[in-house]
């Protein structure tokens, strides 16, 4: 179910990006997002509001993913830190006393 929803959550990165780069800004942003680049589909005005509902639509989309997958993974440790101490009852291992395949050697 996670992995669904992080292929979801990319799907919908990547069209928030392009749609955010496509809308026209005060210096023209890349120019797709006006009348002449719909022909004559749609008016700039029209065009202009179908983007900013579709960004709309797709932060409110992202935002609502990213809560979720946040709260999926919350609580579901894969591994622990590094930094962490073992737990109290366990004690560490002891170093083996010998190698194996090592000589032995006897001890007086």
């Amino acid at each position: 179910m996670t992995f669904v929803l992080l292929i979801l959550h990319l799907f919908v990165t990547l069209a928030l990006i392009g749609v955010v780069l496509i809308q026209r800004s005060e210096g023209g942003g890349l120019g797709i997002g006006t009348s002449q680049g719909m022909g004559s589909f749609m008016s700039g005005r029209g065009t202009a509001n179908l983007l900013t509902r579709t960004t709309a639509i797709l932060a409110t989309v992202f935002f609502i993913l990213s809560l979720t997958l946040a709260l999926m993974s919350r609580g579901t440790s894969v591994r622990p830190s590094v930094l962490d101490a073992p737990p109290a009852g366990q004690a560490t291992p002891a170093a083996p006393s010998q190698v194996p395949g090592a000589p032995r050697v006897p001890t007086n």
